[in-house]
């Protein structure tokens, strides 16, 4: 739409002759009728009557701007003057004063108006002879109301003014787009949001199984180990230590395993199999193993916090009661998961080192077993003995043999030796030396009996010997790693420790029927946004 705009507004002063001019057109006149077109003006002007001389003077005293001005007011008004003192005439015949303030600032600020043509006569018709008479117009109506409002304005006036209307026209059609559009979009949202959201709500309300929450929560914790080194003993009794076990705990729980086990013992498919139950909860078809499973994993929830190691488990049930013995029962096999975890670790670790005690043993006792063998065999309990006793004989025999080759030499520095004496010391000395020579050949050489010397003997006992010295060793150490390994078993030891006890619930924890249409309204919404979205970037590509 168009709005008027407002002139601003000036303070003229006039000059002497146009005020003398105001004054005299200020004066009191008999009242003349407004024109409605050229021609009544014409008319109107031939029946006044013609200025005095001093209006004349007037007109002659208005500079060449101001009749100008004068002749621009008169076409402005619809008039058609032929000259300017005519152009006066037909504005005072017109009941309009040039020189008022109102239009003296209308001609000074407005620009000039187009010359319009000059009006055409009309044909003279025969029957309007008798128009001249007509009875005159009543007294008191108007005849600018009977043309018409749109006769008295100018063409551009009523070219701004159909212009106008045409605005209106298209701003009233937009309007009316725009809110039949709006009413579309309001039934489409509630069409595809409302509706679905208020059937969520009346479901979530009204119509859903109340189910009912326990939770529990539970640590597994073993004892603290001291003589554990690196990082193994840097994350000894911390949450970190059993993480493995944590998580295989919480697998277990959630699988199909534990699920049958669950049913076996507490009938849970039976219990979501019951009509009691709301279609979209119960379990349709109780023999299947997937669809009950399903339902296990959307009522028993279990979640492992690795930051502390604790397991929280939420198990959901139409009952209180029933919910509370599910969740004892469940934590139940996760306490007998967490007791076979740590029985078969301290298996595998006993397992090695009575393994390797075993082994020792037998290496030992088989090396004490061959070391017998060779002292049986060559009739040698040790060789050392026997090198020391055939030592001391060839050293006494020696001893012997030195002294009787001290008297062999004291008699044969005689200058007649007896020969009785000499003959039985040389004989004896030569007794001496094959003795000390079979005895030496004894202890280097094989022996005739055995087959076999005493160094070789000696050998073979020294490495039996050292062999059984070193399997007594390790039969030790494996002794000892035994009983390590046993202390570490009982220390690796996992238990279950429950922090959160199950408690039955009062209240049902489930629906929540304001989140969960919420949740719904918010889903539908952006399904709703999602598809719009696609069918106008569909529009505009077709």
């Amino acid at each position: 739409m168009t709005t008027q705009s407002e002139l601003p507004r000036f303070r003229l002063t006039l000059p002497e002759p146009l005020a003398a001019l105001r004054t005299a057109a200020s004066a009191p006149r008999p009242a003349a009728k407004p024109a409605l077109t050229g021609e009544v003006l014409s008319e109107e002007a031939a029946g006044a009557k013609p200025a005095p001389a001093a209006r004349g003077s007037d007109i002659s005293a208005l500079s060449p701007r101001q009749l100008r001005m004068l002749r621009r007011i008169a076409e402005k008004q619809g008039l058609t003057p032929a000259s300017d003192e005519d152009a006066l005439r037909q504005l005072k015949a017109a009941g309009i004063d040039p020189f008022a303030r109102g239009n003296a600032i209308g001609e000074v600020i407005a620009p000039p108006a187009p010359e319009t043509p000059p009006p055409v006569p009309p044909k003279k018709d025969p029957r309007a002879e008798g128009a001249g008479k007509l009875p005159a117009v009543a007294k008191g109506r108007n005849p600018a109301k009977a043309a018409g409002p749109d006769l008295l304005l100018p063409p551009e006036a009523r070219a701004q003014q159909n212009h106008a209307a045409d605005i209106q026209k298209i701003q009233r059609d937009i309007a009316r787009r725009r809110r039949r559009r709006m009413a579309m979009l309001w039934a489409r949202l509630w069409l595809f949001v409302g509706i679905p959201t208020l059937i969520a709500g009346i479901y979530y309300s009204l119509l859903a199984t109340p189910m009912y929450a326990t939770r529990a929560e539970f640590v597994i914790q073993q004892a603290e180990s001291q003589i554990g080194s690196g990082l193994g003993g840097l994350f000894s009794g911390t949450q970190f230590a059993t993480s493995q076990d944590s998580i295989a705990v919480q697998g277990y729980l959630q699988s199909r395993d534990a699920m049958l086990r669950l049913d076996a013992d507490l009938d849970f498919r039976a219990v979501f199999a019951d009509p009691n139950v709301d279609e979209l909860q119960r379990l349709d078809d109780p023999n299947s193993i997937e669809a009950a499973y399903k339902i296990y994993q959307k009522y028993v929830k279990i979640a492992y916090d690795p930051t502390e190691g604790i397991i929280k488990m939420e198990v959901s049930a139409p009952d209180p009661k029933l919910s509370a013995a599910w969740s004892e029962r469940l934590i139940h096999y996760a306490e007998e998961q967490v007791n076979q975890l740590s029985e078969r670790l301290r298996n595998d670790q006993m397992k090695g080192a009575n393994a390797s005690f075993a082994e020792a043993e037998s290496r030992l006792l088989a090396a004490q077993t061959r070391l017998v063998e060779l002292q049986e065999v060559n009739k040698v309990l040790s060789g050392e003995v026997e090198i020391t006793l055939l030592s001391s004989q060839i050293t006494a025999l020696e001893t012997q043999l030195t002294q009787d080759r001290l008297a062999l030499a004291q008699m044969l520095s005689n200058a007649t030796p007896n020969r009785a004496r000499v003959e039985p010391l040389e004989r004896r000395i030569s007794t001496l030396e094959v003795q000390i020579r079979q005895l030496r050949d004894r202890l280097t050489q094989d022996d005739t009996t055995s087959g076999r010397s005493i160094a070789r003997i000696q050998s073979e006992l020294v490495l039996a010997q050292t062999d059984v010295q070193t399997r007594q060793l390790l039969l030790t150490q494996a002794a000892q790693q035994l009983e390590t390994a046993r202390i570490e078993a009982n220390r690796q030891q996992r238990y279950l420790s429950l922090s959160v006890a199950p408690v039955a619930p009062d209240v049902a924890s489930y629906p929540r029927a304001f989140e969960n249409t919420a949740v719904a309204m918010l889903i539908f919404a952006g399904l709703y946004l999602m598809i719009s979205l696609t069918a106008s970037i569909l529009r505009e590509q077709v």
